[in-house]
């Protein structure tokens, strides 16, 4: 898809362009979410940019009161949770992400394999674009 280097830097820069990227092994045709350089599976180092559909199953999330100065300045706290899930995407990779549109106050209420699908979320900072992070919405 392109000709940019797989480093975390351009992966993030994706991110920026509401692209879930990963990378394909050209040997074996194995997938990484996050992209990787090397293959796992084969260790073949020809590996190539493949975009993913966004869409998955959630296999594992928390509910986290006491978080980040990031999560704290957007409002989240003992009385207002947020939720941290790791995605089994359709393609077969896992990937960590915030889990919105659920009830973080009632973790009892979430499901593992809940279908999900991506959301870029953005976060407004002074005199910057935007912040965009990774993360993921029951469908």
């Amino acid at each position: 898809m392109s000709e940019k280097e797989i480093t975390v830097y351009n992966y993030l820069d994706y991110i920026n362009q509401k692209k879930l990227m990963g990378s394909k092994c050209k040997s074996c045709g194995e997938l990484f979410a996050p992209p990787r350089k090397l293959c796992t599976k084969c260790g073949s180092t020809e590996m190539e940019w493949t975009e993913m559909s966004g869409k998955g199953k959630i296999a594992a999330f928390t509910c986290i009161s006491v978080g980040t100065k990031f999560f704290v300045d957007k409002g989240y706290s003992k009385n207002k949770p947020y939720c941290f899930s790791v995605i089994k995407l359709d393609e077969g990779p896992m990937v960590s992400a915030q889990l919105v549109g659920v009830d973080e106050s009632k973790p009892e209420t979430i499901e593992i394999d809940t279908p999900v699908k991506v959301k870029f979320l953005e976060t407004p900072l002074p005199g910057e674009n935007p912040r965009i992070d990774l993360g993921f919405e029951p469908l």
